[in-house]
């Protein structure tokens, strides 16, 4: 596996991207990791490196590069992340992201299908990426993203497979969101799985916080091997 850093020319200036890939000259798929509300933390380039290493050209942007120098924060540091949070403009991720995706779309290596996942806050933005950019990627997988049901109005662009993951003792997204979000998609017909795990909280794929979750987090894991699979590979 090989890794660099690059900076992707956005329409808001240029936003540092860690970047894992298999060796060799591909062509492989690609998929977009987005990151948690605390920022580009390791843990999230472990992701990376782990989607990559089962055959995929992965990038893992820095969506608040423009908060630079002071934008990623520790999990016990949740009013620092919050924070930062609060200054991303739906707006301006989706011009990050549109220009994430064609950078790559133009690396030779590349075969021009593209997944994207996230978590926490990245959960509701690669659910949103499916909704606002919908020719741009195969599938998404979001992982217990808070705010989903603020873009179910938009929901009926989707145009890609969705995976979706929550946790059943999530404080941050109560069952009646989730229930509205496998609701509304199944009344419009769009292709998704929705998973709710029992006992899981929020963050339980995150091996680095207290509410990791062995087993879901290994089921999910799966899961989207298997989206991507089905999807990006095919």
């Amino acid at each position: 596996m090989t890794t660099e850093r690059v900076e992707i020319e956005t329409p808001g200036g240029r936003m540092p991207t860690f970047i894992a890939r298999p060796d060799g000259g591909g062509p492989f798929p690609s998929v977009v990791v987005i990151m948690e509300a605390f920022g580009l933390v390791p843990h999230l380039e472990g992701v990376a490196e782990r989607i990559a290493g089962e055959g995929y050209v992965v990038a893992a942007p820095d969506f608040y590069f423009r908060s630079l120098p002071d934008n990623k924060f520790g999990y016990d540091n949740l009013d620092g992340a919050i924070a930062c949070m609060s200054k991303l403009d739906d707006g301006e991720f989706t011009g990050d992201m549109k220009a994430m995706i064609d950078y790559l779309n133009g690396r030779s290596e590349t075969t021009g299908k593209v997944g994207v996942t996230g978590f926490c806050m990245g959960g509701r933005l690669s659910f949103l990426t499916a909704c606002v950019l919908p020719d741009a990627v195969a599938c998404a997988a979001p992982f217990y993203g808070g705010g989903i049901t603020g873009h179910l109005a938009q929901a009926d662009a989707i145009q890609c497979p969705v995976h979706l993951f929550f946790g059943e003792k999530d404080p941050y997204i109560p069952l009646d969101q989730v229930d509205e979000v496998r609701a509304k998609l199944g009344e419009l017909g769009k292709s998704f799985e929705l998973d709710c795990y029992p006992g899981a909280d929020h963050g339980f794929f995150c091996d680095d916080r207290e509410s990791y979750d062995e087993a879901a987090a290994t089921d999910s894991w799966e899961k989207m091997k298997a989206l991507f699979a089905a999807h990006l590979k095919a």
